[in-house]
């Protein structure tokens, strides 16, 4: 998924928690249910492994560069050129007209 795509889920979600703790200060207070209870805690659970999700494809993203970063130096290192591979990636990032 894109990070635009990911970024509107995230702003979603947080505009839903947001939400959710506001209105838990108002109103009446109320015991919940075990199916609401079971909700919370499954809607939670979904929380906690887009969060981990989110962190491990940070990671692994992190890892490639710095791996990406290490060749180019070692590269630079024994003299080698490399203005041909930061060519190639800069125009693989850039965006079709």
């Amino acid at each position: 998924m894109n990070d635009e795509g990911n970024q509107g889920r995230e702003t979603d979600l947080g505009k839903r928690i947001a939400s959710l703790i506001r209105s838990i200060g108002q109103g009446p207070e109320k015991q919940i249910t075990g199916e609401e209870l079971q909700k919370l805690q499954a809607a939670a659970s979904r929380l906690d492994q887009m969060l981990k999700d989110t962190a491990d494809a940070d990671r692994q993203a992190l890892k490639n560069a710095a791996t990406r970063l290490d060749q180019l130096l070692a590269d630079i290192g024994k003299g080698k050129d490399v203005t041909n591979k930061l060519k190639r990636r800069q125009e693989r990032q850039q965006p079709t007209q």
